[in-house]
């Protein structure tokens, strides 16, 4: 999987690294069971500080997307079924992505649209553990 950062973007860094690891996830390049990179590895691979990185896993793990054991390190967990949580998340953020869309000028069909290109992007067999 490539990461991909925007250091001139407004977006903290270790949010950026967390949207891409949720999005490898999602779209299948990273499988339930697979080992990430140590903090030092991913952050020298990517150049960033390592407590860039541990951060960055610390809310992964909280948020159930990956599991670490001081042994085996960080590997990505099996989907667990939290409807109820992601419904809410999700609404929260489709409203703030809504409200964006329609101050640029977009369309309800345009930004429809977009979001079943960006769902169709996943892979809903990586979703699966």
């Amino acid at each position: 999987m490539i990461i991909r950062l925007e250091n001139s973007s407004d977006i903290p860094i270790y949010v950026q690294l967390r949207n891409q690891i949720v999005m490898g996830i999602g779209r299948g390049e990273l499988k339930a069971g697979e080992s990430l990179p140590t903090v030092r590895q991913m952050a020298q691979d990517i150049g960033v500080n390592t407590m860039t990185v541990n951060k960055t896993y610390q809310i992964l793990k909280l948020e159930g997307y990956i599991e670490i054991d001081r042994r085996k390190g960080a590997t990505v967990c099996a989907v667990k079924d939290e409807t109820a949580i992601i419904q809410e998340k999700l609404e929260q953020e489709l409203e703030l992505l809504s409200a964006q869309a329609c101050l640029k000028g977009y369309g309800k069909k345009e930004f429809l649209e977009l979001c079943s290109e960006m769902f169709d992007k996943m892979n809903p067999i990586a979703l699966q553990g």
